[in-house]
């Protein structure tokens, strides 16, 4: 009988070790495909801000939920910001990762998540830090530096630019000022300062008065275009001094302040869904009269747009979780064995802990 129970005992432990496999190491394939997929539906969730990159997986744990069929894991994740804003919804393996004459963001998210043969992201937490300006020089003294968003100088280069993109695009409708998102400086010949900020369509068509579009308001509906513009604005001080008050308006500011500016704008996931629902049922454009705006649909466009890859437009965002930009600060050495995974990145600084 002893005998019998043990062998019992024997074959119960081997079920249960079935039952429970051993926690991934932070490299092993299952443990990057619920980190990589989780980082995605995070993107997803988020409103505001730039694409998250997953850099390494730092952590993890998980627990077996024998009921669901699947696992629970924590995970600590290291995410590099990339130069996609939130607003073009590309998939984060679509966008590039900063460089060090980008303004680098880099961050850890704590993660919740449950995986079976999908992942279901439950919860996070994520902590951004700009690179440090020193670090920044130290590697490459020629780089642009972080600029105060709410300066003067950073304002009238968003408002130029803006300006030239809107003369200068076939869009049929002006496009405002939304939000500044990153400034920097650098000295080339003179001051030169770079904006990126975002967009959105307002309801005033490229018809309307000059005069006139200082009233215009932001398109309100789903329908509106929204884009990220990156834009430079190269002043030149030993010019300025030279010319008298009178030449200023006529000369200084057409001729003597370069300003470029490139713009992305993202085709409303409203837009794409109707036109869909259209081509389906063959019926045109009749419902598209009622939404009384001056948006055209996407096949109509005379520009080259990017279609926005969310395909969950519908479901409440900032959900989930919440990203914030705070200072670093030292943190424990994983718990888990055979962690954390390699880098991806890790811009030529290695003293500083990406």
């Amino acid at each position: 009988m002893s005998v019998y129970l043990l062998l019992l005992c024997l074959a119960l432990l081997q079920h249960e070790g079935r039952a429970r496999p051993d926690p991934p190491g932070c490299s092993s394939a299952e443990a990057v495909r619920v980190a990589e997929e989780a980082l995605e539906q995070i993107n997803q969730d988020r409103t505001d801000g730039y694409i998250l990159s997953l850099n390494r997986l730092y952590d993890l744990s998980h627990t077996s939920e024998q009921e669901k069929g699947g696992l629970h894991y924590k995970l600590t994740i290291d995410v590099m910001e990339t130069k996609c804003h939130i607003t073009s919804r590309k998939p984060w393996k679509q966008c590039e990762v900063r460089d060090l004459g980008n303004l680098p963001v880099y961050g850890v998210c704590q993660v919740s998540a449950f995986a079976d043969t999908q992942v279901r992201l439950q919860n996070y937490t994520c902590a951004l830090h700009e690179v440090p300006a020193t670090a920044v020089v130290d590697a490459c003294p020629d780089c642009p530096t972080a600029e105060n968003l709410n300066e003067p100088v950073i304002k009238e280069t968003a408002n130029l630019s803006l300006k030239r993109f809107n003369e200068e695009s076939n869009l049929a409708n002006y496009f405002t000022l939304e939000n500044i998102t990153k400034a920097s400086s650098q000295w080339v010949v003179g001051p030169s300062y770079f904006v990126e900020f975002t967009i959105v369509e307002t309801v005033c068509s490229k018809k309307t008065y000059a005069t006139e579009l200082s009233s215009c308001p932001p398109m309100n509906c789903q329908f509106a275009h929204r884009g990220l513009c990156s834009g430079s604005h190269m002043t030149l001080d030993d010019q300025l001094e030279s010319i008298n008050p009178a030449e200023k308006k006529d000369s200084f500011f057409s001729d003597h302040k370069p300003v470029d500016v490139k713009c992305e704008i993202y085709e409303p996931q409203a837009a794409k869904v109707e036109e869909h629902a259209h081509a389906k049922e063959g019926s045109g454009h009749t419902g598209h009269h009622n939404h009384n705006h001056t948006h055209l649909h996407p096949h109509e466009h005379m520009h080259s747009v990017t279609p926005a890859s969310d395909t969950n437009q519908s479901k409440p965002r900032g959900l989930f979780g919440t990203v914030v930009d705070q200072p670093a600060s030292p943190r424990s050495a994983p718990l888990a064995s055979s962690c954390p995974g390699p880098r991806r990145h890790n811009l030529g600084l290695e003293r500083l802990k990406l």
